[in-house]
């Protein structure tokens, strides 16, 4: 595909690598030339200096011949903009990257589609979605549950008292007499490791396992975790992912917000009945005590300021809050998350990169997540009646070595295949891959 992309920000940056890794002719459009540099150091790919507004700029590009235009600037004016001049000048498919919720809520009402835009990216309205999703599970630092839960890939930490510590995967084959789950990962000192039979678990490591519903349950058993249902969520901030989290999570949970804007805090208690809002300083270790942050499941940081963040969620896992959750600007801080003690970190942008991606790839893949701090993408297919995989033995097929089937979902019911497991038709095949991978594991798909 020829991919235009405009902003060369820490999105434009990050699906650049994405879509370069996957072979695509991308072009990278910015007033920036700092930032265009950085990303021609890095990346390769064309760069253009410029304004993706300017008619002349977007046809120096190519925009006649590009399957599709990406505006990701940090404007959301230059956003939308972009996309309207590019699909009348050929552009086949626009995506826009918004800030304003009102786009997102109106596009229809609006005919978005006939001006030009074909797709909406809220960076917030996507982080809280994935603020929802990671709230699932208190025990556990990641979770993905495929077809309605029949499947599951859980993240948990591999503490001192765990079974497994210190122990290859083969030692620890007699755990899973029944094959109700498989180790698919380990995140170690910010090293993503795809697990063999000779790999050992350490103290700290991040550990991730897809499993069935019996093998759920065991692996929480093995390491020592019990399901804590999450009724009582904080969030701090009132910031626009704030906002998205409140509404999402209030039809749920009971949830308290502490905002320190006091008209900010008028605003968020009209569109939010179901939240109680709380003005105060939410930086002060008092106020969270006084807000009885020792009785919440969950903690949720989504303030504009990532010290902030990542400090008070320590201070509420200090406070025996089983879940924390942080929201941070700079990409590089997620994986400090699996060192510093904080349950999960995530990043707006990086969250909208990736879902751009699996915009750009829908048809292909059912669907495609990453996994927070690891360099790892979990993805899942259906076999088709022309996809190679179709009636071969697992044993059969060269996977590449950055890979492994997690699960398969036959017939409403999950699976771990073992190496004479045979693939039938619209089976839902999970396999977690480094981004190298992606691309040699379609074609046993096709």
């Amino acid at each position: 595909m020829r991919i235009i992309i405009a902003g060369a920000g820490e999105v434009g940056f990050h699906l650049a690598k994405l879509l370069t890794m996957e072979g695509h002719n991308i072009t990278v459009i910015d007033i920036d030339g700092d930032s265009l540099r950085n990303i021609s150091n890095h990346l390769d790919l064309e760069v253009l200096n410029g304004s993706s507004t300017s008619i002349s700029t977007l046809t120096q590009a190519g925009i006649e011949k590009a399957d599709l235009l990406i505006g990701v600037t940090n404007s959301e004016d230059v956003n939308l903009t972009t996309c309207i001049i590019g699909k009348h000048l050929g552009a086949k498919k626009t995506v826009a990257r918004i800030f304003n919720i009102e786009f997102l809520n109106s596009r229809e009402k609006l005919d978005l589609c006939n001006l030009g835009i074909d797709e909406l990216i809220s960076p917030a309205s996507l982080a809280a979605r994935e603020i929802k999703r990671l709230c699932k599970e208190s025990a556990l630092t990641d979770f993905i549950d495929f077809d309605k839960g029949k499947l599951s890939l859980i993240g948990i930490k591999v503490e001192q008292d765990s079974q497994v510590a210190g122990k290859t995967m083969e030692e620890t084959a007699y755990l899973n007499p029944n094959r109700d789950f498989i180790p698919v990962a380990i995140l170690r000192n910010n090293e993503t490791i795809i697990p063999k039979k000779d790999t050992r678990f350490q103290v700290n490591d991040h550990a991730y396992f897809t499993a069935n519903n019996v093998g759920l349950n065991r692996v929480l058993e093995i390491f020592n975790k019990s399901r804590i249902e999450i009724k009582n969520l904080m969030i701090l901030g009132g910031s626009s992912v704030g906002y998205h989290a409140a509404k999402a999570l209030s039809k749920k949970y009971r949830v308290k917000l502490i905002e320190p804007d006091r008209e900010r805090c008028l605003k968020l208690a009209d569109m939010l009945p179901d939240t109680l809002i709380i003005n105060a300083d939410g930086r002060s270790v008092d106020v969270l005590e006084q807000e009885n942050l020792s009785e919440m499941d969950a903690f949720i940081a989504v303030t504009d300021n990532s010290e902030t963040n990542i400090i008070t969620s320590l201070v509420a896992k200090n406070h025996n809050v089983a879940k924390t959750i942080a929201l941070v600007e700079n990409i590089d801080y997620i994986h400090l998350s699996q060192s510093i003690g904080v349950d999960t970190l995530i990043n707006k942008k990086l969250i909208a990169a990736n879902f751009i991606f699996r915009y750009i790839r829908k048809g292909e893949i059912l669907s495609l997540t990453s996994l927070h701090g690891a360099d790892v993408e979990v993805l899942e297919y259906e076999v088709t009646p022309n996809s190679k995989i179709k009636g071969a033995r697992l044993a059969d097929l060269k996977f590449p070595k950055a890979s492994l089937v997690g699960g398969v979902v036959r017939n409403e019911k999950g699976y771990i295949p073992t190496l004479d497991f045979e693939f039938q038709e619209r089976d839902h095949v999970v396999i977690l891959a480094k981004m190298e991978s992606i691309n040699k594991i379609e074609r046993f798909f096709k």
